[in-house]
């Protein structure tokens, strides 16, 4: 078919919950209320961090940043499909690749800026000596705007190359959001080199962020082990015991989707990993620092102490 006779697709089908009118009100109210619980315990995660005067230490600056961070992810998907549910399932093109510009944005800070905090853990546990000094507030703003700016170039880099596509139908995303992988499969022209830029991009940014993540994480849990009392070696692990328990999350659901071969596609599983690392993540982030945390637990009762 020559390219002048085909048609240019303007809007695409998200068939991510197509199901019955019972079904997708359940859903409706589940999502609803993630989103909810999501708003409402980061938020309060941020609240109790600025107003707090002993939790103004890099590590809760940076749980501070996760936790804006979560918002912005979660807001990327969420409200645009609980509009699904009732409103149709159409997405407008140019909505779609916005969509996935963001969730590239907001995924790829998100593991930069969780790597940033595997560092902090590694100079608190590993180097405590210097941590003041190294860990300083300047320094640790730049590490946030540095997992921004990088997770920006990644998603306009992979943007860049998906407005050069064409789409001429099938037009349906049998996913409930716009995530690259989706997008490249319903392209009508050649997607090697987008598969190839994603690869590097992707593979460049996820890669030197797990590398950095599991070389922490082998430095201090070597740390752990020397220290000779029972009651240090679990005060020291309880300091990152949230961190890793998210990183786990994030990392096992996400590369799944993303790297894993077309071979290993399903329609079913892309959809229960993505629920788990862009909308149930977000949510669990606030409850497993404030129940694994001592210091945020004890913040969040003193604020609703003051409040009554």
């Amino acid at each position: 078919m020559e390219m002048e006779n085909q048609t240019t697709v303007t809007y695409f089908i998200l068939l991510g919950f197509s199901y019955h009118l019972p079904v997708q009100i359940f859903l409706f109210v589940v999502f609803l209320l993630i989103y909810a619980v999501t708003l409402t315990g980061n938020m309060i995660i941020m609240v109790v961090i600025k107003h707090s005067s002993h939790l103004q230490s890099p590590m809760y600056f940076f749980l501070s940043q996760l936790s804006f961070l979560d918002i912005c992810y979660s807001s990327v998907t969420v409200p645009k499909l609980l509009v699904n549910f009732f409103a149709g399932q159409t997405i407008s093109y140019n909505n779609c690749i916005t969509q996935m510009f963001f969730i590239l944005l907001t995924a790829s800070s998100e593991i930069l800026l969780l790597t940033a905090m595997a560092y902090d853990r590694y100079a608190a546990i590993c180097n405590p000596l210097h941590y003041v000094e190294t860990m300083n507030i300047p320094f640790c703003k730049q590490l946030v705007g540095a997992s921004w700016a990088i997770g920006f170039f990644n998603a306009i880099t992979n943007t860049l190359s998906v407005l050069k596509l064409s789409f001429c139908g099938p037009n349906v995303i049998r996913h409930f959001s716009c995530e690259l992988p989706s997008l490249l499969t319903l392209s009508c022209t050649e997607t090697s080199m987008n598969e190839i830029t994603f690869f590097i991009s992707g593979g460049t940014v996820g890669g030197i962020a797990f590398f950095l993540t599991l070389l922490s994480y082998i430095n201090i849990i070597s740390t752990i082990l020397k220290i000779n009392s029972a009651e240090g070696r679990k005060k020291a692990f309880s300091t990152c015991s949230s961190h890793l328990i998210v990183v786990v999350l994030i990392y096992g659901t996400g590369y799944y989707r993303y790297l894993r071969p077309d071979s290993a596609s399903s329609i079913l599983l892309d959809e229960l990993f993505s629920i788990q690392y862009s909308i149930s993540t977000p949510m669990l982030n606030p409850i497993i620092y404030s129940l694994k945390t001592k210091e945020v637990k004890e913040a969040i009762k003193k604020l609703i102490r003051q409040k009554h």
